[in-house]
């Protein structure tokens, strides 16, 4: 792995610390890539992809409000709420617009900003990522239902953890899970034992996921990304958010670009650093940044009727 300089820095935006991983050139010397975690999760989940990224980006990893080393306070954890934050963090850093990759909610909430921040978006590279279809890993559906809670809070001490993890690596043994997503997982559960963190993660999965799996999608407005360059990765084997929800994306937008990445599961990242990393760069080189037009948008927005949208968002 190439030797990079990654700084873990942090400042204060309404009175709350956003902390955030940044490496590769100074800022306006490289193409910028915006870096944006899943659920319960933190800039770790980029860690190896990270200083591959570095060498030919300049790179900003943030920790979303109520995750990592970012303050969870009693907040908005709405999708819209951490496109939010996003836009804030990149205003007070002074970057004006960036390629915006995002990994599972990330992804969701990748999607989210483009939307509200059409102007601020040269590209986007959707993770695994979630708001593309309903169907979500049971254990999510489950971990929304009341009382999930004081569930998770058990689960995520060692007595209980520990042979839940060993369990898991048996079945990673066998191939039904991957290692990367095992490991994460097992990050994800370990952090869970702290309260406020907890509490962040269930206002959060509960904005997006119910009972019947997800219950946010972004299906009836991708036809506005249709100027965005786009650029999926999905690991084969996902077990949390299937691929086929990015195949019926590709073949609703066809100038949206999907690399499967073989026997990786949720974490494709992880899996194999080396390809994602290769073809993010190769996608950002070979695609020029998106230009936000207001009048096209309102044209769009104006002329795709009732059935139209239907249709978008069947499937």
């Amino acid at each position: 792995m190439p030797v990079c300089n990654v700084r873990r820095e942090s400042t204060v935006i309404h009175g709350h610390k956003r902390s955030y991983a940044i490496a590769g050139p100074r800022l306006g010397t490289a193409p910028m890539l915006w870096l944006i975690h899943g659920i319960g999760d933190s800039n770790q989940a980029w860690s190896k992809v990270l200083p591959l990224l570095a060498e030919r980006h300049t790179v900003v990893a943030p920790d979303l409000l109520g995750h990592g080393q970012s303050d969870k306070p009693r907040a908005d954890y709405s999708i819209g709420g951490y496109a939010n934050g996003m836009r804030d963090l990149m205003v007070v850093l002074g970057v004006d617009r960036a390629t915006i990759v995002g990994h599972s909610l990330g992804g969701g909430v990748a999607q989210q900003f483009a939307y509200q921040y059409p102007a601020r978006v040269e590209r986007l590279v959707l993770v695994s990522s979630g708001g593309l279809g309903l169907e979500v890993h049971p254990i999510f559906r489950l971990a929304s239902v009341p009382g999930a809670g004081h569930a998770i809070a058990l689960t995520s001490r060692a007595p209980l953890r520990r042979p839940i993890v060993t369990a898991a690596r048996l079945l990673a043994q066998v191939g039904v899970l991957g290692h990367s997503d095992l490991d994460e997982a097992t990050h994800i559960l370990r952090g869970l034992r702290d309260r406020s963190t907890r509490t962040a993660f269930l206002r959060t999965l509960r904005a997006v996921v119910d009972y019947r799996g997800q219950a946010v999608s972004s299906r009836d407005r991708m036809y506005l990304a249709a100027a965005i360059p786009t650029l999926l990765v999905w690991g084969s084997r996902d077990p949390v958010v299937p691929v086929h929800h990015a195949r019926a994306v590709c073949d609703e937008l066809p100038t949206t670009s999907l690399h499967v990445v073989a026997e990786a599961g949720h974490m494709p990242q992880l899996s194999c650093p080396s390809g994602f990393a290769e073809a993010v760069t190769t996608f950002v080189a070979s695609t020029s940044p998106a230009v936000h037009d207001a009048e096209l948008w309102r044209s769009l927005m104006a002329g795709v009727d009732d059935c139209a949208l239907q249709a978008l968002s069947a499937g």
